[in-house]
């Protein structure tokens, strides 16, 4: 196959084609947020128990992070992903009638089947960022990763930003929110159509991308060339990874904080209605698309200037969280919507930066054959974040009012940037010529 018969920058598609998938997957999983007044309404929910039902996604996500990782280790990315995205796509469609679900089967209890259906959906999108990172340590070259990241990373912050004015529309235009999750569903279902069409696991398994670019690739990935697979219990013997995933944890803390509790907050202290909150909701995550994309930038351009991991994972990371800190602590102390809103948009803003990072980190230290498993772990630890966080800001805003919830985003924060500091990215996982036992090396950076 001559280069001009195929395509010289395919990888770029994939990048895309990854960035669409998890978009979709982020506005599925935030659009409850915004049909959260109606629902509480509906089925008489206390701020503790919308906090509940809210949390309960992150129990099936830690489990399907799990899973989509080592499944893909072993079965391929796409195979995994296909899977995954119809099953939610259609638990997406089913959330419209959870609460009967649970009334009928669980003796009157809507918050059981709000419960079942929310686990189950948790279960079948949270293989997909650990997916990703599969797909990019396949599909990058080193010097392309961070940017690579950030694209796909980007999801985050749009799928944040674009599901108040997608929910908000859908719940105005139909006013229905049950339609409003169908619709999202029948949606979702249609993407992964499309995706099956365009995405290989491997750049060799696509027969429009050029031998020069699967060359580039490949050489490009000489220093991550490991193919023996490591077990799943060494990440747990190596601080760089632990620590980590510790730091991840903030950045979804904070995430997780925004989107599941900034709409009801806006709502109830500035008493915004639906044709006001789908812009207002927007602008703290207005901030962060751009970041998430400068971050990698950042990321890559220490690397190759200074030829330092420690430069362009640990400070610039520790550095960025502890900034991100200061903005939420500030919060309480803001006089205005105006002032409480732009700091939220800076923290986020600030908390997005270093995302890249997380992923790049694991990428650094493990061989690709493991990388799926190890960012699975990654992400379920991480993401107790998803459990957590709505459920300690329901209860920190029911007995002790909203600020004491962004007190305690602030003080996580903290926290990250510290386990962020630890970070050893330049000892790289392998396995000693028996196979036997797994050891950290140096490599030339």
């Amino acid at each position: 196959m001559s280069i001009a018969a195929s395509d010289t920058r395919y990888r770029y598609r994939i990048f895309a084609m990854l960035f669409f998938i998890a978009l979709i997957n982020y506005i599925d999983r935030g659009a409850l947020s915004f049909a959260a007044n109606d629902i509480s309404a509906e089925f008489h929910f206390s701020k503790i128990q919308l906090g509940v039902v809210l949390s309960y996604f992150g129990f099936g996500y830690l489990f399907g992070s799990l899973c989509g990782g080592f499944l893909a280790d072993r079965l391929g990315t796409k195979k995994v992903w296909l899977i995954a995205g119809i099953l939610w796509s259609l638990l997406e469609m089913a959330t419209a009638w959870a609460g009967e679900l649970g009334i009928a089967l669980f003796g009157g209890s809507a918050i059981m089947g709000f419960a079942v259906m929310r686990i189950m959906f948790g279960v079948a999108e949270g293989p997909a960022y650990a997916l990703m990172n599969k797909a990019i340590a396949h599909w990058a070259p080193d010097n392309e990763r961070g940017f690579a990241l950030g694209i796909g990373l980007l999801s985050t912050q749009v799928g944040a930003l674009l599901t108040a004015p997608i929910a908000v529309g859908l719940l105005l235009l139909t006013a229905d929110w049950r339609v409003m999750f169908i619709l999202l569903g029948i949606f979702s279902l249609a993407s992964m159509v499309l995706f099956a069409r365009i995405f290989t696991d491997t750049p060799e398994q696509q027969p429009r991308v050029s031998l020069f670019e699967r060359s580039l690739i490949a050489q490009g990935q000489l220093q991550n060339a490991h193919t023996v697979r490591l077990p799943w219990w060494c990440f747990f013997t190596n601080r760089t990874l632990v620590c980590n995933a510790l730091g991840y944890f903030s950045f979804l803390y904070v995430t997780f904080t925004l989107v599941t509790w900034g709409p009801k907050y806006l709502q109830d202290n500035f008493h915004y209605d639906l044709h006001s909150l789908w812009y207002v909701a927007m602008i703290p995550w207005s901030g962060a698309c751009f970041t998430v994309l400068l971050g990698g930038r950042i990321a890559d351009s220490l690397l190759r200037r200074f030829n330092n991991l420690r430069l362009a994972r640990n400070v610039f990371a520790a550095v960025t969280l502890l900034l991100t800190s200061l903005c939420f602590m500030a919060i309480p102390w803001m006089p205005s919507a105006t002032g409480i809103i732009l700091m939220m948009t800076l923290g986020n803003a600030l908390n997005a930066l270093v995302n890249n990072v997380y992923w790049s980190v694991v990428i650094d230290v493990t061989p690709k054959s493991t990388v799926g498993t190890y960012s699975g772990i990654t992400l379920a630890i991480a993401n107790l974040a998803s459990i957590i966080s709505p459920m300690l800001c329901g209860w920190l805003a029911q007995h002790y009012g909203y600020n004491a919830m962004f007190s305690a985003t602030a003080a996580i924060a903290f926290g990250s940037m510290i386990a962020m500091t630890l970070l050893q990215p330049e000892k790289k996982l392998s396995v000693d010529p028996q196979g036997f036992t797994v050891r950290s090396h140096q490599d030339a950076i």
